[in-house]
């Protein structure tokens, strides 16, 4: 058998995680045969309710989940010689909570977190953050650890990919993997662009493009976009609490493919670090782009054409980006 590897999970007590921990622990990220060490942290108050996680994935009676470690607090024990590290935990946004002090609270966390990866972790760790603003706590936390290659940090839009790929499955009443090469552009937030203009949908044995699919433009430029973007704060609406259970879906898919990489002619969606793009998106930002990726090496999907609509809405996500940063790293060099 394999050599385990290290995984550990940051607010490992929290919603998401409890649909994650699971599907992790049974294969379905890193391989059915791949045994894993799983480390779970989470702020101090929380550790009696991970003690019952842990008593839950010991019930699970799971093969591949080796040498029961502690669940810990102290981020040098949870980094310590990591393969991979899936940060969910993040100060989330209490109600009359102004955006910079969300920020400010986060950019303490995920400096400390990115510290803790420069100095414990392998060099070659996969770094996924999670926790919200994602983009840019993604870029305190890579920041925070130079010795980490740049590529190495990537923040999760597959969520938002996701549900961009389902809205076209069913309004083309197909099932969602007939869908393909769909694009979230920029940050994980309400200013961020689903792009279908190079998506392809395979109608009846025949691919064809998502606008001829569709055959709905104004909703395509409408109602699409603002229910993909929106689509966080509906479910909360309905359900008293945010989405768990496809971020976790979300989540697997995203580190399975860094894991094994993406199919041939297929690109997917995820927040990378800019430099060197060519979508004249500025450099310094970690901005989701159309990927694909092999070797656990992504590339950004190049010379796909952008039309005055798209470049609009590119380049109002990347301002957002731009601002969240210039906030944050004032925070960081405090």
């Amino acid at each position: 058998q394999a050599e385990p590897i290290r995984v550990v999970v940051t607010g490992a007590a929290g919603q998401i995680a409890y649909s994650l921990l699971y599907s992790i622990a049974k294969g379905d990220v890193f391989g059915k045969d791949q045994p894993i060490v799983l480390i779970l942290l989470d702020i101090p108050p929380m550790l009696p309710v991970l003690d019952g996680v842990v008593m839950e994935l010991q019930d699970c009676a799971l093969p591949l989940l080796k040498a029961n470690v502690p669940p810990t607090d102290k981020v040098e024990v949870a980094f310590k010689d990591i393969d991979a590290a899936i940060l969910v935990g993040s100060m989330p946004r209490k109600e009359g909570m102004e955006r910079k002090d969300l920020l400010k609270a986060n950019v303490a966390i995920f400096k400390t977190q990115g510290a803790a990866l420069d100095k414990y972790a392998k060099k070659t760790v996969k770094v996924l953050v999670v926790g919200n603003p994602a983009n840019t706590n993604c870029l305190i936390a890579s920041k925070s650890a130079p010795s980490i290659p740049k590529e190495n940090f990537s923040c999760l839009t597959r969520l938002d990919h996701n549900r961009a790929c389902s809205q076209v499955a069913i309004r083309c009443g197909v099932s969602s993997d007939q869908v393909k090469n769909v694009i979230i552009w920029g940050n994980h937030s309400s200013t961020q662009y689903p792009d279908v203009h190079h998506a392809k949908v395979n109608l009846h044995g025949t691919e064809t493009d998502g606008y001829q699919a569709v055959k709905d433009d104004a909703w395509l430029r409408g109602d699409f976009i603002s229910t993909v973007q929106q689509r966080g704060a509906a479910v909360i609406k309905a359900r008293k609490l945010s989405s768990a259970m496809s971020a976790a879906k979300a989540i697997c898919d995203h580190m399975r493919d860094i894991w094994f990489g993406t199919k041939e002619g297929e690109f997917i969606s995820m927040g990378v670090y800019a430099a060197g793009n060519s979508y004249s998106i500025p450099e310094d930002l970690i901005y989701s782009f159309p990927v694909q990726i092999k070797n656990k090496t992504w590339k950004i999907v190049d010379g796909l054409s952008i039309n005055d609509f798209s470049r609009a809405k590119m380049d109002a996500t990347a301002a957002e980006l731009v601002e969240e940063r210039d906030t944050a790293l004032d925070f960081l060099s405090q």
